[in-house]
């Protein structure tokens, strides 16, 4: 008789909320989809004295410092560092500034005084912390990408970021055959995304234009583009060279290296670990 072999169903394996942009944030069990990403999600976002975004690009001991948002406010900690909590700032009263990620710029709350200097302490260099009150209307998806109407929060372009197991144990098969073999294997948080599928092919993710995680529905808006942040080291900030000396050898789109897919939510919902993931077209 012939043998029917079972294809497993690929599901959510993992989730990840940064609540201030660049920094450790936290892995739920479970997150609301907002039209403009996980709840929480870089809502909070470094800017430098002319407004634009500060990021691990520039600092990489951010990858030290860690945010949790809570009731009272969030909280914010780093080696060396007293935690401190900042309350959400009022527009209302704080008023706005303007900000810029990327060459597009909206206003956002400052967060007040305590947190600049906390930041700046860290950083060592004039910072600031600001918040993004209204995502509904504070900040648009890039329009080659975007449907009308779309927003996104601090996150470097798009609602959400959707990486694969497979496709890291692939990476990391290339890194280990590549000249710097020694700088893995590579852990996912160093692509820092929202969301880890768990039972696809290695790079299946190419291919997805639609997929359904639970009970949301989610547009793939493109492949994405990595950068320096990829190669931090996430528990020591230490820089190498991987993975995008190996993703610009094999995984070169667009004249970007790529990893993992950018999402936008057709619909809202809550995902929780071990949701099926269906791709839809």
């Amino acid at each position: 008789m012939p043998s029917h072999e079972v294809v497993p169903t690929p599901v959510l394996s993992s989730l990840h909320i940064h609540p201030v942009k660049s920094l450790q944030g936290s892995a739920p069990a479970e997150a609301a989809v907002e039209p403009w990403g996980l709840s929480g999600d870089r809502r909070w976002m470094l800017a430098d004295t002319s407004g634009k975004a500060v990021t691990q690009r520039q600092y990489a001991r951010l990858a030290l410092a860690s945010a949790e948002a809570g009731a009272a406010g969030l909280r914010v900690s780093a080696p060396g560092m007293e935690p401190l909590t900042v309350a959400e700032p009022d527009p209302s009263s704080a008023g706005t500034v303007v900000v810029e990620v990327f060459g597009t710029e909206m206003d956002a709350v400052p967060a007040g005084p305590a947190a600049d200097r906390w930041f700046s302490a860290y950083t060592g260099s004039e910072v600031r912390l600001v918040h993004m009150d209204d995502p509904a209307r504070r900040r648009p998806v890039r329009a080659e990408y975007a449907r009308p109407g779309e927003t996104v929060s601090f996150a470097d372009g798009f609602p959400l970021l959707v990486t694969t197991a497979a496709s890291l144990d692939a990476l990391n098969t290339l890194v280990a055959r590549g000249d710097r073999p020694e700088e893995g294997p590579l852990p996912m948080e160093r692509f820092r995304p929202n969301a880890v599928v768990d039972g696809t092919a290695p790079w299946e993710e190419d291919g997805w234009t639609r997929l359904a995680i639970g009970e949301v529905t989610f547009r793939v808006a493109r492949l994405c583009g990595r950068c320096v942040v990829t190669t931090t080291d996430q528990r020591t900030a230490v820089r190498g060279s991987e993975p995008l000396r190996t993703l610009v050898r094999h995984r070169r789109v667009g004249g970007k290296a790529v990893f993992g897919v950018n999402l936008v939510p057709e619909t809202t919902g809550t995902l929780r670990v071990g949701d099926p993931v269906k791709v839809l077209a």
